[in-house]
């Protein structure tokens, strides 16, 4: 298996992350990238550099004017008078102000709130770089398993499947795993599976994707009554008009552990066999360990290896996608496990 990676990902550092009404560090730190790519060269996987993405492969799944305010905004920031060095929003569009014809204006204070879905997703200078390199770990790893590989690993950060079209969200600026699917779909695969295992509902892919019957999306996280993303990711969200059953949510209970979270992958495994995929898109998270800072789920190092092993069962050409895991000194041995379960370690 080939790793596909860009050190532009390092470049995004964000220093702003509200918690409970604090302000502390970020857990989304570029050591999460090297501390993942220190883990697969132990593993003696070929780390390769992603070629940079053509703008154009982002609007597959990326408004115009959103990958605009991704790309430019900060320098209209940064001209505002005393502004922070970074964009975080200090209101966002409510559903009373959208219903009465509320939209985005053309101030980068107004740009900021209407594509942000909340304030996990401080944008600086370098994180249009960031975000793109990420993008191209995507595009590429795609284009690795498109080409006829079996599988190929993603090793995108900042993570993405948080992202919408045209919002950011939750650390995600671009949905690399949409990305992903989207490159699979145009190569030839007629109909493609996002399984998503990171802790937390992969409420943008499910939005992308929400009115197509062509890609299946399943969603194993944890309850986001008490969870991020708190309002989205419960079991009854099956699907826009015409691809109802295309969207699965598998919400879980705090510190569910192995056994339930197992259960959940191999049912969201047994939809994507019944679904009829041609290809696999993982997302792969690693925040459900026990180990994780933000943790919910409790899995341990053996679960991780054992979802390897489920999702290898599917048979199906694979992009594993990097999404979140923010224990940075148990990132290495958490890819360890999980490749070893999957077969590429």
């Amino acid at each position: 298996m080939r790793v596909f990676y860009q050190a532009d990902q390092l470049r995004h550092d964000p220093q702003f992350f509200l918690m409970r009404g604090r302000v502390v560090p970020c857990f989304e730190v570029p050591q999460r990238a090297t501390a993942l790519l220190a883990g697969a060269e132990a593993l003696g996987l070929a780390i390769v550099t992603a070629p940079v993405t053509e703008p154009k492969l982002l609007g597959r799944v990326h408004t115009p004017d959103y990958l605009a305010f991704l790309r430019d905004g900060w320098r209209e920031w940064a001209a505002l008078p005393q502004p922070g060095p970074e964009i975080v929003p200090n209101i966002h569009p409510t559903p009373e102000m959208i219903a009465q014809g509320g939209r985005v204006g053309t101030g980068i204070v107004s740009q900021a709130g209407w594509y942000t879905a909340d304030t996990a997703c401080a944008i600086g200078e370098p994180t249009w770089a960031s975000a793109i390199a990420a993008a191209a770990c995507a595009d590429a790893a795609a284009a690795e398993v498109a080409a006829g590989a079996r599988s190929a690993y993603a090793l995108c950060r900042p993570p993405g499947h948080h992202a919408y079209a045209g919002r950011a969200g939750g650390h995600c600026f671009l949905n690399n795993s949409a990305l992903a699917a989207a490159h699979l779909r145009q190569a030839g695969a007629a109909r493609v599976a996002v399984l998503d295992i990171d802790s937390h509902h992969g409420n943008g892919t499910q939005g992308i994707f929400w009115d197509r019957n062509d890609v299946l999306t399943v969603s194993v996280h944890g309850d986001p009554n008490f969870y991020y993303p708190w309002y989205v990711g419960h079991g009854e969200e099956i699907g826009g008009a015409g691809a109802e059953g295309c969207n699965l949510n598998h919400p879980l209970p705090r510190g569910a552990g192995d056994g339930p979270w197992l259960a959940a992958i191999e049912s969201g495994c047994a939809a994507i066999r019944r679904f009829g995929a041609d290809a696999l898109v993982l997302a792969l998270g690693f925040d459900a360990s026990a180990d994780e800072p933000l943790g919910f789920l409790d899995v341990s190092d053996d679960g991780f290896a054992r979802a390897g092993a489920l999702a290898a069962g599917l048979g199906l050409p694979t992009v594993i996608v990097q999404e979140g895991g923010y224990a940075v000194a148990s990132l290495p041995r958490l890819l360890g496990r999980f490749m070893g379960g999957f077969g590429g370690g």
